[in-house]
């Protein structure tokens, strides 16, 4: 049988397929069709509610017994949904001599702007398994609770990253305390380029923005080539991570790095189904009449373009982050919404 889409991915370049929050049945197929690790978010649980409704009411059950609050239940569920997972990608995690198989969790987004409790969720998660990594966004209170996980030699997957001054940031961070500390955990920086895209179109369709033919197509992609190169050309540690994808381009466009991207298995459908060449993306070059138009019409991508726009301190407020967490939050209090009701029927 003819090798399939991912797998030439990986026989071709060096560029390699992680699985965002996948059914059982999709860790299953994700994995034969060459995916190396798992991602989730906080929106996991309620994907669960709909992909995996007896499951996840088992999993919600159980954890009302044992939580007096459903705060406390809704992290024992996504401790539980999450182990799942981890226990699935574990042989590969053994196999791989701990470069592969990794399972990302992230804690409850409402609090993400407390570094205490970012820290404190992160040790509690750790006993998910010997392949848990934490999910930490790059934020004032999300570099804080970095600085300190990497002195614990927990690894990393820096999220909610859409501008080049949050990924130096904290590759800056990183190499200024694996330097202090000697420890140096896996660490990956995640430009969430569907989002930013996303968001993107909503400014535009609000502000009644024109654009010129596929100018707003470049958006996401031409920040993401230019964050890969500066962490190349600066010798950053770590592996950038392409993440929240909307479209097949947010895999394709990345294609020939020497880096990671995770998809939802329904865009990893499209691309195996297409089965298109393998073709060197990522060293495209953004015409500079689309970065200059894109810059003048939209504050935000000139923000995220160019290095020396932003202060740590307004990553936070940032839009792009603002709607990431915005979904993470809605999908979280879905999941808590589902705690309460079946904690108030008596779980039936």
């Amino acid at each position: 049988m003819a090798p399939g889409y991912f797998h030439r991915v990986t026989e071709e370049t060096p560029t390699r397929f992680w699985i965002n929050n996948p059914s059982h049945d999709e860790v299953l197929l994700s994995l034969a069709a060459g995916a190396i690790s798992c991602t989730t978010n906080p929106t996991y649980g309620a994907k669960l509610l709909k992909s995996e409704p007896e499951y996840i009411h088992g999993v919600i059950d159980r954890a009302i017994d044992n939580a007096d609050n459903d705060d406390a239940a809704a992290e024992m569920v996504c401790h539980e949904i999450t182990a799942r997972l981890a226990s699935m990608f574990l042989p590969l995690f053994k196999q791989s001599m701990g470069s592969q198989g990794f399972v990302t969790l992230q804690s409850d987004p409402r609090s993400d702007e407390n570094a205490n409790e970012l820290i404190r969720a992160a040790l509690r998660f750790r006993s998910v398994g010997p392949n848990f990594m934490t999910k930490i966004p790059v934020t004032t209170a999300g570099l804080q609770a970095i600085e300190y996980l990497i002195g614990e030699n927990l690894p990393i997957c820096a999220t909610e990253v859409f501008a080049i001054d949050q990924a130096v940031a904290v590759c800056e961070l990183y190499r200024r305390t694996s330097e202090k500390t000697g420890m140096r955990p896996a660490f990956y920086v995640t430009h969430i380029a569907g989002i930013f895209d996303e968001y993107l179109g909503k400014i535009t369709a609000h502000d009644g923005l024109d654009f010129s033919p596929d100018t707003l197509f470049w958006a996401a992609s031409a920040v993401g080539r230019k964050e890969y190169r500066l962490i190349k050309d600066r010798g950053y540690p770590g592996q950038m991570l392409g993440g929240g994808a909307r479209s097949t381009h947010h895999f394709t466009d990345y294609v020939g790095g020497d880096l990671h991207i995770t998809i939802n298995w329904s865009t990893a459908q499209e691309l195996i189904a297409t089965d298109e060449p393998i073709v060197s993306r990522i060293e495209t070059t953004t015409p500079p009449e689309i970065a200059e138009e894109l810059s003048a019409k939209l504050p935000d991508f000139a923000r995220a373009f160019n290095e020396g726009a932003m202060q740590i301190g307004e990553f936070e407020s940032y839009g792009p982050v603002q709607l990431f967490r915005n979904n993470f939050i809605a999908g979280y209090e879905q999941l808590l919404a589902e705690i309460a009701s079946r904690r108030d029927a008596g779980k039936a």
